[in-house]
């Protein structure tokens, strides 16, 4: 069996989530809506398998709800131009690392980001 890679995606959001959400807007005081809105995870599937996930609402055999309410509402598509330079990772743990360092890099650029 295959050992269980983890990767980061991200995803564009529709601009209305920084007008539309108070908890994104305040994540995000430093940008100037040049760049785009956008979500960065992690997962264990392949980022159009998550992001079809997102879409649809995903919940887990016990009906917990395994998708961002952000993407669901706002998500437009995947940017794999900000992300395919990322190697998949052999950890969980690696992958949430990673997930926060591309966020913040991301936001530094002037994107406004979101991460869980």
């Amino acid at each position: 069996m295959p050992k269980t890679q983890y990767r980061v995606y991200v995803v564009e959001l529709s601009k209305r989530v920084f007008t539309e959400n108070t908890k994104f807007r305040a994540a995000n005081p430093q940008f100037n809506g040049v760049l785009q809105c956008l979500y960065v995870g992690m997962t264990s599937k392949t980022p159009k398998e998550r992001f079809m996930q997102h879409k649809t609402g995903y919940r887990n055999k016990k009906g917990y709800k395994l998708s961002s309410n952000i993407v669901e509402k706002y998500g437009n598509y995947l940017r794999p131009s900000l992300y395919n330079h990322i190697e998949p990772m052999a950890t969980r743990a690696e992958a949430l690392k990673m997930e926060e360092t591309l966020a913040l890099e991301l936001r530094r650029q002037k994107y406004a980001v979101w991460y869980n």
